[in-house]
């Protein structure tokens, strides 16, 4: 296909893409759910797996082989502007207080499904045709235990703005716990790509760039408030422009040693010198993300195929790997909490939120998928657990308030 046809072609893509994300996430809105899950459901509907089923001719003909890495690269600038605007909105200082019991919290979140997610994979490898020929039982069984790992950190913090949490204690407590996570996650993932890999190479510079970007990042800090008047004095065109420059420059940088685009953009966010100036330029960049981000969900879809679970093996490993990434979790992060003192009310509500892996597993799958470590059937189980995971979380929160207020009610009638 032709750059003159390729153009086209991606306009039309893209209109039919946030088309249906809106119906999707319009359907699921009755449901509680956040539009962000319409447009994770909205990308697998898109794929093989709905309209390639039912009109084949038709998903071939909307997104046709060339265009899919167009898909990727504009829906990976989306993701690198989502997460920025959502580390900028993240607070630090809300979560120092919770430290303690979040690095507790974070580790049993890590470890257990981890450990569950390499079991599981130990205990299927040569019984299910689920893992690429050439990748050792190792790298299997690491891989399918850091993406159990994973949470979405992106989508809970959207949970707890959007309902309103932030000042709650579980909130806090949740959003610590998932920033922690996901950083020790995107480490244990170049070390996965390093041992594929055979070499130290890719875990070296993992390690070696993120001590840098820990420099760079305090430095950023503690010139904030020189920043942040200079940012006042910038014309809202300019600062746009430094806003732009060093955000690509940081996703570039975390891209290139390993951590990748999404942490560059989160960490510069979270540091961002904070201004009236700078809140209006962050909010001209916002709808880049809304545009862009669901063709990366799209992109995802169109390599998810869920007819491969036919198999009654498949089905049944993809039935287990969702109970087992359930329990790691949401069982994990619960008992930790509560053996850190948490209320049995906190703890549950940190265990739910944190369960949730949405976005973050996605973009991982997506790399073990590229550097081949990922078979397209492994990639549907993954993306299902995603999905099952990221879906429980509200209306679970909803479950939870219910109980309270039906205990509440009955304490009042026996008072």
């Amino acid at each position: 296909m032709s750059n003159t046809l390729l153009a086209p072609a991606f306009f039309l893509a893209v209109v039919v893409i946030l088309l249906v994300c809106r119906l999707v996430g319009w359907a699921l809105r009755a449901l509680g759910q956040p539009p962000v899950v319409g447009e994770m459901v909205a990308g697998v509907v898109l794929g093989p797996s709905v309209l390639g089923l039912f009109a084949p001719g038709v998903e071939a003909a909307l997104f046709p082989d060339q265009l899919r890495p167009v898909l990727y690269v504009v829906g990976q600038i989306g993701l690198v502007v989502f997460m920025f605007q959502t580390g900028y909105e993240f607070r630090a200082d809300r979560v120092r207080q919770v430290a303690r019991p979040a690095a507790l919290i974070s580790t049993a979140g890590v470890v257990v499904p981890m450990v569950l997610g390499a079991a599981l994979t130990w205990f299927a490898h040569g019984r299910v045709n689920l893992f690429p020929d050439g990748v050792s039982l190792t790298v299997s069984m690491l891989f399918v235990g850091v993406a159990l790992a994973i949470t979405a950190f992106p989508m809970l913090a959207r949970i707890i703005t959007e309902r309103g949490l932030t000042d709650t204690r579980f909130g806090a407590v949740a959003l610590a716990c998932g920033a922690l996570d996901d950083a020790v996650a995107w480490v244990l993932l170049a070390g996965v790509l390093s041992i594929a890999a055979g070499s130290s190479g890719p875990i070296a510079l993992a390690a070696g760039g993120s001590a840098v970007l820990v420099l760079l990042l305090i430095i950023i800090m503690r010139t904030s408030d020189r920043a942040r008047s200079l940012a006042e004095r910038l014309p809202a065109e300019h600062l746009l422009l430094v806003l732009v420059t060093v955000l690509f420059l940081a996703a570039w940088y975390t891209d290139v040693i390993g951590l990748y685009a999404v942490f560059g953009a989160f960490s510069l966010g979270v540091v961002f010198p904070r201004s009236e100036q700078v809140d209006r330029v962050v909010a001209r960049i916002a709808p880049v993300g809304a545009v862009f981000l669901p063709l990366f969900f799209t992109y995802s879809g169109l390599n998810t195929d869920f007819g491969l679970l036919v198999d009654p093996a498949l089905l049944l490993f993809a039935v287990a790997a969702v109970a087992t990434a359930i329990a790691g979790k949401l069982g994990a992060c619960w008992a930790a909490a509560r053996i850190t003192g948490e209320p049995q009310d906190v703890a549950l509500r940190v265990g739910t939120l944190m369960n949730a892996r949405g976005l973050m597993q996605l973009i991982a799958i997506n790399v073990g998928l590229a550097a081949g470590i990922v078979t397209p059937e492994l990639f549907s189980v993954l993306v299902l657990v995603a999905i099952v995971t990221t879906m429980m979380a509200t209306p679970m929160l909803s479950l939870w308030d219910r109980l309270d207020r039906r205990r509440r009610v009955t304490a009042k009638a026996h008072a």
